[in-house]
């Protein structure tokens, strides 16, 4: 079969062929990481090389993304319209609709959409799955959704706040100088889905509260939505601490990756044990996400692809037993949030 594909793009639209290719074709780049192929390009000829079967796909892209790349068109479009290309055949539903400040939002994979219903229709979801998937993006959305359209009264954001071996004795400042690094995803993502000055107001009322996961012993949560992050670094003590804290009109969405655990060795995480004991209890979702959801550089589907060949040759070599990060040491050093 051909190792290379010519491709033509008609009809000729200067501005459309310098949107498609970017700044020192660095959109070209990114499709070259994505394929595995190599582009070369002359005027509105391309030619690609590269596996029989990626340098249709790489072609077929090539050629969608000059039929969109009117007006202001980024990198950003690139790298999202990728995961839209590589799930287009897959049948979904449409994905609901987010009150948020980006009104783009929304899923790019069936799971992703999958995940956004089961928030929508559920009072405790899960979202379990590799780095870059949407998992706390997403949920966070949700939640200033719900927040938006008066379904809840607060947003409640928390995670564990002692990762990696790290503790907070160790770290300078008071308390919440000490807890804000670790938090500091999830204002992020706050700031980004309702503005930074927005955010300040609500935080003032006590409409927004983000905590370190233990400051939650003891409350009842109710009219919120609330969201527990990184929850595979929870103990199952915390774990059940933090689901049993849910009150009346509350609704709770729990993310983590099970490939990331920081707890120290041998230690069970109360993620991987939450999914096992409530995976058959009526009114708890749970989405697992694979390293197709990834919506990050391309490059991030194929370091996940790597590390989990890599664990399932540990597993394989070790005749079974869950390899190393499965429970208490992690396969990735995934380093400060």
């Amino acid at each position: 079969m051909a190792k290379h594909l010519e491709l033509v793009l008609e009809p000729l639209d200067n501005q459309r062929l310098a949107n498609l290719c970017g700044a020192l074709d660095e959109n070209l780049r990114q499709l070259e990481t994505a394929y595995d192929v190599e582009i070369a390009r002359r005027g509105e000829r391309f030619t690609v090389r590269g596996k029989p079967g990626q340098i249709q796909q790489a072609g077929k892209a090539i050629e969608h993304f000059y039929e969109i790349a009117n007006g202001d068109f980024s990198i950003d479009d690139i790298q999202l319209g990728l995961v839209e290309l590589a799930n287009r055949s897959q049948a979904t539903q449409p994905a609901p609709a987010l009150l948020t400040r980006k009104s783009e939002l929304h899923g790019r994979t069936p799971r992703q959409v999958e995940y956004l219903r089961h928030i929508q229709d559920h009072d405790i979801t899960f979202g379990i799955g590799p780095a870059g998937t949407g998992k706390t993006y997403l949920a966070v959305a949700s939640a200033v959704d719900a927040f938006e359209r008066e379904y809840v009264e607060r947003i409640i954001l928390t995670r564990p706040a002692v990762e990696a071996g790290e503790r907070l004795g160790f770290l300078p400042g008071d308390l919440t100088q000490k807890v804000d690094p670790y938090l500091r995803p999830l204002y992020d993502a706050l700031y980004d889905l309702m503005g930074l000055e927005r955010v300040g107001k609500l935080f003032e009322r006590g409409a927004i509260e983000i905590a370190p996961l233990a400051f939650m012993r003891g409350r009842t949560l109710n009219h919120a939505f609330i969201i527990l992050d990184e929850a595979q670094n929870t103990t199952p003590e915390q774990m059940k601490m933090f689901l049993t804290r849910i009150g009346i009109g509350a609704k709770a969405v729990v993310t983590g990756d099970l490939t990331q655990v920081d707890l120290p060795r041998g230690q069970i995480s109360g993620l991987r044990e939450a999914r096992e004991v409530l995976r058959s209890v009526r009114g708890i979702a749970i989405t697992e996400f694979l390293r197709e959801d990834v919506v990050r550089h391309p490059l991030v589907a194929r370091i996940v692809e790597a590390y989990e060949n890599r664990l399932a040759a540990e597993e394989q070599a070790a005749g079974g037993a869950p390899a190393r990060g499965s429970e208490g040491k992690p396969a990735v050093d995934k380093g400060r949030p």
